[in-house]
C-alpha cells in the first residue's frame, strides 16, 4: 500500500479538484439562458468536459508512465485556465473550449492520482484505498453543490463557478509536499515523455493470465456507469428539475446533494465489503441498484425522483470497483497505460451521456434512460452470474 501520507495528500488533491464538478450542474440552466443556448448546445457544453477527457486519456496515460509528478503540477493550471474561459461567457465556441480545458486538466489530475494508488497498491487493501480517493472526490462534489445552494440568488453563475474553482489553488500549494511523498520511481528524469510501461521490455513483469471476459465486463461496467452518471447529474436532474418541477438553483442543488450524501456515507463500507467479498459480486449488485435509480430519476414524480437520487448515490459509491477488476489482470508497470485505456471508455461515456440526452430531449427524451437502465441491469446480471476462477 502507498504510505498513508501519500494517500492523504492525494485525497486532498482529489477533493480540491472536484469542487467545480459539483457546482457546475446546478449552474447549467443559468449558463444556457445567459448564453442563449438551445438544448443541443446545452448538452454539448455539458458533454465537452467528458469529450476532452476521452481525447486526452491515452496521451496523458502514456505521459504519466514516467512523469507522474509533472502531471500533478500541470492539472490544476489547465483546469483553472478553462474555468476562466467559461466564466468569461462569450460565444458557444468559447464555452466549449473552456469546458474542454477543464476536462483536460481534470484528466491530468485524476489519472495521476489513480496511477499512484494502483501502481503502489497490492492485494486486499486496494478497494479501500480507491474508496478513500472517491470519498475525497465526493466531499469535493458535495462542497460544490452545497456552495451553489447556499450562495444568494443574486450571485451570477460565472462568479459562483469561479468560487467553486478556487480550491484548485490548494493543489498548487500542496505540490512540494506531493513531490516529497511520491516514491522515487515516480519522479521525472531523463526517461521518454511517453511510454506504455515504466520498465524496459527485458525487465517488465511477466504477463498475467489473460481473462478477456473480465476485462470486457470491467470496461462495459465503467462505460455504463459513466454514461448513466453524466446523463443523470449533468442533464436529467437539472433539466427535469427546472422545467417539470419548477425548481430553482437551490432545489436542483439539494437533489444533487442527496445523492452525494448517500455516496459519501456508503463509500468506505462498500469498499471494505469489496475487499472482503470481491469486487465482482459487489459491482454486480451496484449496477442493478443504478438501473433502478435511472428509471426513478428519469420518469418518476418529484418524490420518486428524490428516491432515485438516493439510490443513485448508493450506486455511485461503487464507481471505482471496475478499476479493482482491471487491476487484478494488470502488471504494476503497465498500470498507467491500461488505466488510460479504461478511462477512454469511462470518459467517452461521460461525453455521450449529456450530449445524447440533449439531442434526444425534444422528441425522444425517454430513449436514453431506458437504454441505460437495460445496459446496467444486463451487465450487473452478467457479473453476478460469472463464476470465480478456481484456485490453482
Amino acid at each position: 500500500m502507498p504510505a498513508p501520507r501519500l494517500i492523504f495528500l492525494l485525497c486532498l488533491v482529489t477533493g480540491a479538484n472536484t469542487v467545480s464538478l459539483g457546482a457546475f450542474p446546478a449552474l447549467l440552466p443559468e449558463l444556457g439562458v445567459s448564453a442563449g443556448l438551445v438544448d443541443w448546445q446545452l448538452g454539448a457544453v455539458a458533454a465537452a468536459f467528458g469529450f476532452a477527457r476521452m481525447l486526452t486519456d491515452v496521451p496523458v496515460g502514456l505521459f504519466i508512465t514516467h512523469h507522474l509528478g509533472r502531471a500533478l503540477r500541470l492539472g490544476p493550471l489547465v483546469l483553472l485556465a478553462g474555468a476562466l474561459l467559461v466564466a468569461g461567457g462569450g460565444t458557444f465556441g468559447t464555452l466549449l473550449l473552456g469546458r474542454a480545458l477543464m476536462g483536460a486538466g481534470h484528466t491530468l489530475a485524476t489519472l495521476a492520482v489513480l496511477t499512484a494508488i494502483l501502481r503502489y497498491s497490492a492485494g486486499s487493501g486496494l478497494a479501500s484505498a480507491l474508496a478513500a480517493i472517491e470519498l475525497a472526490a465526493m466531499f469535493g462534489v458535495l462542497a460544490g453543490a452545497g456552495l451553489t445552494a447556499l450562495l444568494p440568488r443574486t450571485v451570477p453563475w460565472n462568479a459562483a463557478l469561479l468560487l467553486a474553482c478556487a480550491p484548485v489553488l490548494l493543489t498548487v500549494a500542496l505540490l512540494p509536499a506531493l513531490r516529497r511523498a511520491l516514491p522515487a520511481a515516480a519522479q521525472p528524469d531523463a526517461r521518454p515523455l511517453f511510454a506504455r510501461s515504466s520498465e524496459p521490455p527485458a525487465a517488465a513483469a511477466p504477463a498475467r493470465a489473460a481473462r478477456p471476459g473480465l476485462v470486457v465486463l470491467a470496461a462495459t461496467a465503467g462505460a455504463a456507469i459513466a454514461i448513466s452518471y453524466a446523463t443523470v447529474e449533468q442533464f436529467v436532474i437539472p433539466v427535469r428539475g427546472s422545467r417539470e418541477f419548477a425548481l430553482e438553483r437551490a432545489g436542483i442543488a439539494r437533489l444533487l446533494m442527496l445523492g452525494q450524501v448517500v455516496d459519501v456515507l456508503t463509500l468506505l463500507p462498500l469498499g471494505g465489503l469489496a475487499d472482503r467479498r470481491g469486487a465482482r459480486p459487489v459491482l454486480g449488485v451496484v449496477l442493478l441498484v443504478f438501473a433502478a435509480a435511472m428509471g426513478l430519476v428519469a420518469f418518476g414524480t418529484l418524490p420518486l425522483m428524490a428516491l432515485g437520487c438516493a439510490l443513485y448515490g448508493l450506486a455511485m459509491a461503487g464507481w471505482t470497483l471496475p478499476l479493482g477488476l482491471l487491476r487484478s489482470v494488470t502488471p504494476p508497470a503497465q498500470v498507467a497505460w491500461r488505466t488510460a485505456l479504461y478511462r477512454v471508455a469511462v470518459d467517452g461515456g461521460m461525453c455521450l451521456g449529456p450530449l445524447l440526452a440533449g439531442i434526444l430531449a425534444a422528441r425522444h427524451a425517454g430513449v436514453l434512460p431506458v437504454a441505460m437502465t437495460a445496459a446496467l441491469a444486463v451487465t450487473g446480471v452478467a457479473l453476478l452470474a460469472r463464476r470465480p476462477r478456481p484456485s490453482a
